[in-house]
């Protein structure tokens, strides 16, 4: 059993939870399918994780540890603020099935509270006060989540005739009540470029902080 601890470390079961979680989702992570996948008992997993909550920990630190936060400069703090969104952006962005596990490690792993002292700072640095600069701080934090889970790349293409269709039953509402939805069908059918809508998404972000400050 010793030998078999020692083969199997954490790092290991972690890894193989990422892809597991990326191939099949996070319902698929379980501590009897990871022992499956590492070809050992349940009981050989528990000398690393006391259960699956423990286990959702390490791949929300796992998320956190490879944002590579941005060096401080003497730019000003929205572009900053920018730099480590996109930062979070780029650790996410490969893990649509388990980003928002994110939000339960920040506080607690070392490279989420550095990731929070970063920002908080600079949300202060904007003139926020705390309890604003929180909330604000978990909002990005959110929408960033939200924005790797509505990912356009990440959804099957329709076909030619679903966007026709859907386009049409658009096109054929009543004038009066939405004519805003018809004015825009054609592109709201349309898949959105996947770094266009990354880079307008975030842009916005930061300019909601500007202007609410």
């Amino acid at each position: 059993m010793a030998k078999q601890r020692q083969r199997l470390s954490r790092d290991t079961i972690v890894g193989c939870a990422v892809t597991l979680a990326d191939a099949e989702g996070l319902d698929a992570v379980t501590i009897r399918r990871l022992a499956q996948e590492n070809g050992v008992t349940p009981m050989a997993m528990y000398w690393h994780f006391n259960d699956k909550e423990s286990l959702l920990d390490a791949l929300a630190e796992h998320l956190l540890d490879n944002v590579v936060l941005p060096e401080p400069t003497d730019e000003p703090w929205d572009v900053q603020l920018r730099a480590i969104l996109a930062a979070i952006l780029a650790a996410l962005r490969p893990h649509p099935a388990f980003a928002g596990l994110a939000m339960r490690r920040v506080l607690a792993a070392e490279s989420g509270l550095l990731l929070a002292e970063r920002t908080l700072g600079l949300l202060a640095e904007a003139g926020l006060e705390p309890r604003r600069a929180a909330e604000v701080a978990t909002f990005l934090l959110c929408s960033v989540i939200t924005l790797v889970a509505s990912d356009p790349e990440g959804v099957a293409e329709p076909s030619e005739e679903k966007l026709r269709r859907k386009q049409a039953d658009m096109q054929a509402l009543s004038p009066a009540r939405y004519p805003h939805v018809i004015a825009a069908a054609p592109d709201l059918v349309e898949c959105r470029s996947g770094e266009g809508f990354f880079t307008h998404n975030l842009d916005l972000l930061v300019h909601g902080v500007r202007a609410s400050r």
